[in-house]
């Protein structure tokens, strides 16, 4: 990528790159996509291809809409590196934030989307997202009158679901959560009639459910990760306690919010001392 980005804009200085992340790899997190944007970005900026948006005083600052496309083009160009022949989704999403429509290749991202409060967690089983698309269309070609329906049908819970969220900050009301709630439920016993469930997430899923949490896997499936929303008035002790009945099956759990603003310039007086540590410590 830095050969390629200086053949285009022109030589620079050499550069020091340091980089910390918080993102388990081979989870199905991004995280190499997360990595290609940073990158790509920071690259960008080094030549001079976009410009430096952080203004004297700012801690934090976004490129324009048009630099955001440029970054996530070369971040797309970093997957490819990465992955041979990726959607193009992890290094969108990672550039704009927020919430994107995938279909069939098409990325669209959805306008005014909540940030929702989940629990990540990582059942730390290992998998193969090439070995688990190639067992889905074997099922689908093995029963296409049976699997169409239900990939039917999730395509239906995804714009469902976009429905509700592109719905909930003109009206934040709580009844919405009790629909998501659902569609978790229903989408999840969906990839597990596909062949991308696992026991891990079973069991992710048993464990949220006997504190009242709903819960689905997220990426490839098949093992990795698993969210599970809680509601604006989810007690902290049923959060606590969830957390610790999942980090005692073994699995790595963490809270976190998504629908998150993307790529961003942060002055190294708004980092935080833990990230300042790692980077000096790199």
């Amino acid at each position: 990528m830095c050969l390629a980005i200086s053949a285009k804009y022109g030589d620079v200085p050499s550069v020091d790159i340091l980089v910390w992340s918080e993102l388990p790899t081979g989870a199905g997190l991004g995280s190499s996509a997360a990595y290609a944007v940073c990158l790509a970005a920071a690259l960008l900026t080094a030549f001079g291809a976009i410009s430096c948006p952080l203004k004297e005083g700012e801690s934090s600052a976004r490129w324009t809409e048009e630099e955001l496309t440029l970054i996530n083009s070369w971040a797309f160009q970093g997957e490819r590196v990465i992955h041979g022949n990726p959607s193009g989704v992890d290094n969108a999403v990672g550039t704009w934030g927020g919430a994107l429509r995938y279909e069939s290749g098409k990325i669209t991202p959805l306008k005014r989307v909540p940030m929702l409060r989940i629990l990540l967690t990582n059942t730390k089983v290992p998998r193969s997202t090439k070995v688990l698309v190639a067992g889905v269309k074997e099922k689908i070609l093995k029963f296409p009158a049976i699997m169409n329906p239900v990939l039917d049908s999730i395509d239906a819970i995804s714009q469902e679901c976009q429905s509700v969220l592109e719905a909930m900050p003109a009206n934040p009301s709580p009844e919405y959560y009790p629909v998501l709630e659902e569609l978790f439920d229903i989408n999840q016993h969906h990839l597990n009639v596909i062949g991308v469930g696992h026991p891990s997430l079973d069991r992710l899923c048993r464990v949220t459910a006997s504190h009242g949490l709903h819960s689905k896997l997220t990426g490839a499936g098949g093992g990795g990760c698993g969210i599970t929303l809680l509601r604006p008035d989810t007690s902290p002790l049923a959060v606590e306690a969830a957390k610790r009945d999942l980090c005692a099956c073994g699995f790595e759990c963490w809270e976190t919010n998504i629908g998150a603003p993307g790529v961003t310039l942060h002055s190294s007086s708004s980092l935080n001392t833990k990230v300042l540590h790692a980077l000096s410590e790199s």
